[in-house]
């Protein structure tokens, strides 16, 4: 490694956290975020320590763009970043919507694998080069703050990403991210291949080296690890590891090895970790993607016991079986039980720990489910509080409203349903309809009464929480075939039949908001990347 000076950056015991729960996690299927949405995530991550969100791909759609933007104008503290291929149109468009955070970043990429290539590209080495020079030349003259990544850095050829690399930071970019594009690497593959181009690369001195690694075969983790262990000094990872296909590092499990395992890595991050699981549990909230109950560090397994032998050594020491403290993370040492007999302060203070943020009309009618909700259940927990939140968050306005439901069904009985709802002008109108089951009569019944035809795509029910009472969650997708879009519609209750009837009402206020905004189309696909 030459001696060319440190860049500007983290000092070379801390380890630079790049966020990318936005751009690359919003890629996973049915991880898709409004802007609402999207300003809470970034909010949230800025509050965590985050040193670099990439908010977007700002090139993709108008609302991705947007969304940059918004995130850029608001965001203090974190650099605020957008994705571009090295195209002029791509990079100009980046700038527009990073140029006005306090710390704008453009992240230029492009693919240099013989596969990608041949198939791809069809460009020859020569000539990725000399676009990915030029793609970092124009991004400089916008941006201080540049980072390079050449797509399937894993598949392609040492001594051909030494070059490029090498290219890259000549033309000025600050940051080389080096990816793992289909998580095909080991973990000590991808450890030598940045150390290679620590070692190797007579200028890597100007750049901070980066990693980005997604976990086709559940090692995203693993080699960001080792690439740290090899010298890099960013991470490139999102909350819960969602992303692409199996999904990308996971934040979480990034930060705490790094910290539990501070004497062997001999770095630290900036992350706040109390603020990981709330921010866990937030994202979840969002997309409705949920986390497996024995994933590491913010699943609900994660700090539990049931083993007798395990208890055993937990009530003698905790370390027994406890590498970390649940508090760390976010996660309370004992469950805070909410009921019927609890009151504002409490339930505030609950909201608040879990990472929301109220108006006080909003709280109130919060409050109100809750003691609705406490009177059914024994108890009240997070997930119960993260739905009712949920509910008073949503930013669809109800212009349907259903005021009462009632279905018949049984073996040997033909199902019906008969619904009331207080049309968008303030009257009430009732109507029935039978189906093949209690949910289909109402499905049938509601757009019988709203006049809003559609096609049911998906339906889900999964219960919030554990027990006999818990809150059944339903989660359906409807399709309109004129406006080629679909909407999607959630609500919870401990009737299931109930919150199927909600979710519906709720999907075609969606409906009826976009066509009164007047958009004939929204397209529901995206232009994805490939980092």
């Amino acid at each position: 490694m030459n001696a060319d000076p440190t860049p500007q950056g983290p000092p070379p015991d801390r380890v630079r956290i790049f966020d990318t729960t936005l751009r690359d996690g919003e890629q996973s299927p049915g991880a898709s975020m409004n802007l609402r949405e999207k300003l809470e995530i970034a909010r949230t991550l800025a509050s965590m320590g985050v040193d670099v969100i990439e908010a977007g791909f700002p090139i993709a759609s108008q609302g991705d763009f947007e969304a940059v933007r918004g995130i850029a104008a608001e965001i203090a503290g974190s650099s605020v970043c957008g994705l571009a291929r090295c195209n002029d149109r791509d990079i100009d468009r980046a700038w527009e919507a990073v140029q006005y955070a306090q710390k704008p970043r453009i992240h230029v990429f492009l693919a240099t694998s013989p596969i990608h290539r041949e198939f791809k590209l069809r460009m020859s080495r020569e000539q990725v080069v000399e676009r990915a020079v030029a793609g970092v030349k124009r991004a400089v003259a916008l941006c201080e703050d540049v980072e390079f990544s050449p797509e399937d850095a894993g598949r392609t050829e040492p001594e051909f990403l030494r070059e490029v690399i090498q290219a890259a930071i000549d033309a000025g970019a600050s940051t080389v991210n080096i990816p793992d594009t289909v998580g095909y690497l080991l973990p000590h593959q991808y450890g030598a291949m940045i150390a290679d181009l620590v070692a190797n690369v007579p200028n890597i001195g100007r750049a901070i080296v980066s990693t980005h690694c997604h976990d086709d075969l559940g090692l995203a983790v693993a080699n960001s690890l080792a690439g740290v262990q090899a010298g890099a000094r960013q991470v490139e990872c999102t909350i819960n590891g969602i992303g692409e296909r199996a999904g990308n590092a996971a934040l979480e499990e990034i930060v705490m090895a790094i910290k539990v395992q501070r004497a062997e890595f001999g770095v630290d991050t900036a992350i706040k970790t109390e603020r990981l699981y709330p921010a866990s549990r937030m994202l979840t909230s969002i997309t409705g993607l949920t986390v497996q109950r024995n994933k590491a560090i913010v699943g609900r397994n994660a700090f539990a016991h049931e083993s007798g032998i395990h208890q055993d050594g937990m009530l003698k020491n905790r370390s027994t079986y406890e590498i970390m403290r649940p508090q760390d993370v976010g996660v309370p040492q004992t469950d805070l039980v909410l009921g019927k007999h609890s009151g504002r302060h409490a339930l505030r203070d609950r909201i608040v720990e879990m990472g929301y943020t109220l108006a006080d009309e909003q709280f109130e009618a919060v409050f109100n489910d809750f003691k609705a909700l406490a009177d059914k259940k024994k108890e009240v927990y997070d997930e119960d509080l993260s739905v009712l939140v949920d509910k008073q968050r949503g930013d669809v306005p109800a212009s349907w409203k259903l005021v009462s439901l009632h279905t018949t069904a049984g073996r040997g009985l033909l199902p019906t349903a008969t619904v009331a709802i207080q049309r968008p002008d303030g009257e009430i109108v009732q109507d029935a309809a039978i189906g093949d089951g209690p949910v289909d009569a109402i499905f049938k019944a509601v757009e019988r009464v709203t006049g809003v035809h559609a096609d049911l795509h998906e339906f889900v029910v999964r219960s919030v929480t554990q027990g006999k009472d818990a809150q059944g969650e339903v989660t359906l997708e409807l399709a309109v075939e004129s406006a080629d879009a679909s909407f999607r519609g959630r609500a919870a209750s401990t009737d299931i039949i109930e919150a199927s009837a909600l979710a519906y009402v709720n999907a075609v206020n969606a409906i009826t908001a976009k066509a009164a905004r007047g958009h004939a189309r929204e397209v529901v696909g995206r232009p994805g990347a490939g980092v």
